[in-house]
């Protein structure tokens, strides 16, 4: 699970400085120019204005998504609104109260856009376990805060990674 003990400003620095254990940056690029329906999975509530940056760079149509109610720090529409994402994406909901999305938890809403999609940006841990297993064009971009999730990875606990999904 997530690590509740954390201080922001030495994360940010450390992340920052930080090389990707995975980097599929060069794929991820390529699959960018190539998509049409861009769906942005949102992680925490104050990781959106940085989304806000990342979407206003990608400069294409995404949908980004957030809970539906606060779900431990994950975004909500409220968080969205207040970075200015509805400036710069469509937002909608995932329906799903679990922290990650777990598709048999999700909206038909959501399912249709997900199902649509030829590009996904899966940020998060919880939504890496939700969707490691989906055969869809999925990019994640998280940090391993557990070693169950690093040794799925075959990474190092405290690694990021921005990583093609194994199935797509």
């Amino acid at each position: 699970g997530a690590n509740f003990d954390f201080d922001l400003k030495k994360d940010v620095g450390t992340i920052l400085s930080q090389d990707f254990s995975i980097n599929h940056y060069r794929e991820f690029c390529e699959a960018l120019d190539k998509a049409r329906k861009i769906l942005y999975l949102a992680d925490n509530a104050g990781e959106t204005v940085f989304d806000r940056f990342l979407i206003e760079e990608i400069n294409k149509p995404v949908i980004y998504v957030v809970r539906a109610h606060p779900i431990i720090n994950d975004a909500t529409r409220e968080d969205a609104l207040l970075a200015g994402i509805d400036k710069v994406a469509e937002i909608v909901s995932s329906g799903c109260d679990a922290p990650g999305n777990i598709l048999k938890f999700c909206s038909d809403e959501f399912l249709k856009v997900y199902r649509s999609a030829d590009l996904i940006i899966s940020k998060g841990q919880g939504n890496y376990e939700g969707l490691s297993d989906e055969d869809r064009p999925i990019f994640f971009l998280l940090k391993a805060k557990c070693h169950v999730i690093a040794r799925d990875i075959g990474i190092d606990e405290g690694s990021i990674v921005l990583m093609k999904a194994s199935k797509a």
